[in-house]
């Protein structure tokens, strides 16, 4: 009997264990939903975190590109105006001023008028060194006759 008795607490017992066991199987099954339940919010709000972090870093950078378009464009003008400026100076010293060109173009009328009255008085005469000594010759116009008392005078060529 007390074999019996021990064979009917061993199943007993047995079952306990099984229903324990299986309660504990369920119970790992729900403790393993929770945990992935818990991963998933606490990565969510992670998620979340960063998410604003990221958003700040992205308005900070577009602050950054503006500031830096900004300096662009105002060294691209400032360059432009340095070199307009350092060609005005170079115009300005190097060009002469209005009535420097006044003076010239005088000077121009003046040389002008002494060219035009050389040319009237012989300026376009050929005109070279002779012979052995290196006396000074001029190309006559045997054409046109001789001139003077002595008829020692003749026209220059071309005139």
């Amino acid at each position: 009997m007390k074999l019996g008795l021990m064979v009917e607490t061993a199943e007993a017992n047995q079952k306990l264990a099984e229903v324990l066991l299986e309660k504990l199987r369920q119970h790992t099954l729900s403790l393993d939903a929770v945990t992935r339940d818990q991963i998933r919010r606490t990565l969510a709000e992670q998620l979340q975190g960063m998410r604003g972090e990221v958003e700040r870093a992205v308005e900070s950078l577009r602050r950054v590109q503006r500031a830096a378009n900004l300096r662009v464009a105002f060294w691209s003008v400032g360059i432009t105006a340095m070199c307009a400026a350092v060609a005005l100076a170079v115009a300005w010293w190097w060009l002469p001023t209005p009535e420097e060109m006044r003076g010239l173009r005088e000077q121009r009328d003046e040389l002008v008028a002494g060219v035009e009255s050389l040319a009237q008085k012989g300026g376009r005469a050929d005109v070279q060194q002779c012979g052995a000594q290196r006396r000074l010759c001029v190309r006559v116009d045997r054409k046109a006759g001789a001139f003077g008392q002595q008829s020692d005078y003749y026209v220059i060529k071309g005139y």
